[in-house]
């Protein structure tokens, strides 16, 4: 199903961090592109995935870079949707604490760092901001410690800016995707035990896909939605509910 066939974001405008790579950043800009939406996309490589490129205006932007997140903001006067979904992780590798402290500084300071820097861009347009969390911001995560306690922050990081910026007009939830088939899952994939495991866990009995998460992401930015704002949607599959 397209799900944006069922929106209209004709005029408005959208800001993707961290969609360079495909996954769920793209299928999120991409959904909202086919609803009317004029949409750009950023990432941490020099360039996007080439089909993406010659679709959306791309800014190669470092979201642990404080200056050059305001510069990008400063550039931007007036926007109606941020998604934050710049995030890494390293399977197994991240009781290291720099790399646990980097983790953070990307996936969760990184998404303060671009919602505070766009505020002002966002209230002007009474606008709405949707940060990508995770189920891991509930189960524990012996292999991803820090991608775990990072999206745990995003969680409550949401909350506390939805209270903090309901006076702005500026609506702020988050999506909590289960497991989803990206580059960013593909190492845990590898794994056939923890792929079958996943599969028989999951009541609907199969992986998500990026396009599974774009379909609440415009939901929550519509008017549809215009009374929610604080939360943290699971889409998962049924996994969290077993």
């Amino acid at each position: 199903m397209n799900a944006a066939a069922h929106f209209d974001f004709s005029g408005t405008r959208v800001i993707v961090i961290g969609a360079s790579r495909g996954g769920i950043g793209a299928s999120i800009a991409r959904a909202f592109q086919d609803a009317g939406a004029d949409v750009e996309i950023t990432g941490a490589e020099p360039a996007c995935l080439p089909e993406d490129a010659v679709r959306f205006p791309y800014t190669q932007l470092d979201v642990t870079d404080t200056s050059a997140v305001e510069r990008f903001a400063g550039e931007r006067s007036e926007i109606d949707v941020l998604v934050n979904c710049a995030a890494i992780t390293r399977r197994g590798e991240e009781m290291a604490i720099d790399f646990f402290q980097h983790v953070l500084d990307v996936n969760l300071v990184g998404s303060l760092r671009c919602a505070k820097a766009l505020h002002d861009a966002l209230s002007r347009r009474r606008g709405s901001v949707i940060n990508i969390a995770s189920m891991y911001a509930r189960f524990g995560s012996p292999r991803n410690p820090a991608y775990g306690s990072s999206k745990a922050g995003i969680e409550q990081l949401t909350k506390s800016l939805a209270i903090a910026w309901a006076p702005d007009g500026i609506r702020v939830n988050a999506i909590a995707p289960g497991f989803i088939v990206t580059e960013q899952s593909a190492r845990a994939r590898q794994d056939p035990a923890f792929t079958e495991a996943v599969e028989t866990r999951t009541p609907l009995r199969r992986w998500g896909q990026p396009d599974d998460i774009a379909g609440l992401t415009l939901f929550l930015a519509s008017d549809a939605a215009a009374f929610m704002t604080g939360t943290c949607v699971p889409v998962d599959g049924g996994y969290s509910v077993v």
